[in-house]
């Protein structure tokens, strides 16, 4: 598992470390201390780190092989550039048709987005 898709994990699972275990873990991937300044902070050896971080790190693959969050927020990314796509192709078809709404349409396609605001007109 490499830092990226350990850290993505991290941020789903932690609350379902143990207290030392998102402590370490947040010192060594987010803070980025090493094992022996880890170690030396926790008055604990460098080989308890190491250790501690080896199984958070199944742990939390673990967590994913059984639940599935990680997988699913990509799938629900992936829907939402979809139907991003097909509201874009509408707006264009309708304001084309229909340019009078040119405005709303955009309003409409925005708030699909994420851009919108709630601007008036």
């Amino acid at each position: 598992m490499d830092k990226l898709e350990f850290m993505k994990l991290w941020d789903l699972y932690q609350p379902l470390l143990t207290p030392t275990q998102r402590d370490i873990t947040d010192l060594y991937f987010n803070l980025d201390l090493t094992a022996a300044e880890i170690a030396e902070q926790k008055g604990i050896s460098r080989q308890a780190v190491s250790e501690c971080l080896k199984t958070c790190k199944q742990q939390l693959a673990d967590f994913e092989d059984k639940l599935q969050f990680a997988a699913r927020i990509k799938e629900m990314g992936r829907e939402k550039e979809r139907l991003v796509k097909d509201v874009e192709e509408w707006r264009e078809s309708f304001e084309k048709a229909h340019p009078e709404y040119s405005l709303d349409a955009e309003q409409l396609s925005g708030i699909v987005r994420g851009t919108d605001r709630g601007t008036e007109k």
